[in-house]
């Protein structure tokens, strides 16, 4: 890689070279990459589990292992682009991000598909900084608010696309196979990329912080590990909070440094912008109440109502496709309102969706997923759009990287949060009242029984032991799918109350003002 980094990308002026819109397409691409992956995997968990022999915990850490991976590296991967230049390091995270979907479509063990997803997070984490950086150097102020709504339509194109494809996919090929899509996709975007985009980086800056990079990943380690671990270790177990207490103790040696750093990593004067501050802090809590939710989502279409992966996909197509619509239209929201009532609109709406959601029943029917999902969509544009012009177009063009890097990371801390804390009390509650729901039906279970099915209700899947009684399955599944929709509608109501939080604290963020010629501290 350091070889790579030192090697030069660019050749000379030809046509098309360095062009906005030509730019905001190649950087599209390898955006389109990522989500593609990311939405045919939540399609392919429940075979994933199937085929491997996985549990709750390994099918969480295909989804934790990749966000644990980008949130200890993004903001050093933001960096890295600063220093080298946003396009190599794109193109670097572009190649590496398809080998490694190759890797994963070629493993037959779980523990080796985790591995690979946490490489695959490690090179996603160059990728995804660079690519708002790029965005940020080659639109003018006054059309970067488009520039980031198109860059959102793609991500709706491409997560509209993904359920059905890997639907299609799974039911037809193989789980493996959802992977292989990434590799043609990652070869035109490594094409178009080194044809079209043009190299920038910052002039002021001229090395590393080593000492900030170490105690920054170690402290995002931690605090993430924590979030991870805590529903198996236990919320007040000993190494929870040690995790925990790792994360505080290391952060506040982070803080400590970078106030010392001569070229620190992560400036500490960009937080002197409140809109920065804030948009980080809605960026954690939108991804809390999204990722949260989402990840259930999918055992309640193929565990409760028994649909095949592509039907699963269909009903989240309105979502994604929602979101081609909305995403630009967010960033002409932007640019004529400002950031505040785009924001706060659109978390309330999010909040309205996830309500909707909570009160879904047994035998919810297409329109009654389709609504709220087509809700989402023009809930979470305006925040994903604002958040992040709020953040990148907010900071001085030399630090578009770590700004970039911030953004992703606040992204991926908030999905882990959300899955993890939405995951524990979805199970505390389905542990609470499966005994209720296993006496309706008369079937006894003792203290030890409820705790061995907590974890696979929780997955929307009913534990029917083989040669069971039609009668008796028939009641056992009833008493689960109603227990795992109690703890689904008890997650839902959390997101609710999440997304309203985010909404009045949107009300405090401040038009976006271009601070380019703002001296940030850098030594």
């Amino acid at each position: 890689m350091a070889q790579a980094l030192a090697a030069p990308v660019d050749a000379p002026a030809r046509r098309g070279h360095g062009h906005p819109w030509l730019t905001l397409l190649a950087v599209a691409l390898g955006v389109i990459m990522v989500m593609l992956d990311g939405t045919v995997v939540a399609i392919a968990n429940p075979v994933i589990g199937k085929e491997l022999g996985a549990s709750l915990s390994d099918l969480q850490w295909i989804t934790s292992g990749y966000l644990l991976a980008l949130a200890v590296f993004l903001i050093t991967a933001g960096k890295l682009g600063d220093l080298f230049g946003h396009k190599r390091v794109f193109l670097i995270g572009i190649a590496g991000f398809a080998l490694t979907s190759l890797a994963i479509g070629l493993t037959s063990s779980i523990g080796m598909l985790i591995t690979f997803r946490v490489l695959q997070g490690l090179f996603g984490a160059l990728l995804q900084p660079a690519a708002l950086a790029l965005l940020r150097a080659a639109f003018p102020a006054e059309r970067l608010n488009m520039a980031i709504g198109i860059w959102g339509a793609a991500i709706g194109v491409s997560s509209a696309a993904g359920p059905i494809i890997g639907g299609l996919l799974v039911e037809n090929v193989s789980w493996q196979s959802v992977f292989f899509i990434n590799v043609p996709v990652g070869v035109i975007a490594l094409i178009v990329g080194l044809w079209v985009i043009k190299e920038s980086r910052s002039e002021s800056l001229s090395r590393v912080d080593i000492p900030g990079v170490l105690l920054l990943s170690g402290a995002m380690f931690c605090l993430v590990w924590a979030i991870i671990k805590a529903p198996g270790y236990g919320w007040g177990d000993a190494k929870t909070i040690g995790f925990f207490a790792g994360a505080v103790v290391l952060g506040a040696a982070f803080l400590v440094w970078q106030a010392r750093a001569a070229e620190p990593l992560l400036p500490l004067t960009l937080f002197r912008n409140a809109s920065v501050s804030i948009g980080t802090a809605l960026m954690v809590l939108m991804a809390f109440s999204m990722f949260g939710a989402m990840f259930f989502l999918t055992f309640y279409f193929q565990g409760v109502h028994g649909l095949s992966p592509l039907e699963s996909g269909m009903r989240m197509l309105p979502m994604s496709a929602g979101m081609i619509v909305a995403s630009p239209l967010a960033g002409l929201a932007l640019s004529r309102f400002g950031p505040r009532v785009p924001i706060a609109v659109g978390m309330l709406i999010t909040a309205t969706s996830m309500f909707l959601l909570s009160r879904l029943g047994l035998e919810a029917g297409y329109l009654d997923t389709a609504i709220p999902f087509a809700l989402l969509a023009f809930g979470l544009s305006p925040v994903m759009v604002g958040a992040t012009e709020v953040i990148v177009g907010n900071s001085p063009e030399e630090h578009s990287g770590v700004a970039g890097g911030m953004q992703q990371s606040a992204m991926q801390v908030g999905g882990s949060l959300g899955t993890a804390v939405l995951g524990a009390l979805i199970t505390a509650k389905v542990a609470d009242v499966l005994p209720g729901h296993l006496a309706a039906v008369q079937i006894p279970a003792t203290a030890a029984q409820v705790e061995a099915m907590k974890n696979v209700v929780a997955l929307g899947v009913a534990p029917v032991p083989p040669g069971a009684p039609k009668a008796v399955a028939e009641a056992l599944t009833q008493a689960a799918h109603s227990s795992f929709l109690e703890g689904m509608h008890f997650g839902f109501g959390v997101s609710v109350a999440v997304a309203v939080l985010a909404a009045i604290l949107a009300l405090f963020v401040k038009a976006g003002r271009k601070t380019a010629d703002v001296p940030v501290h850098v030594g």
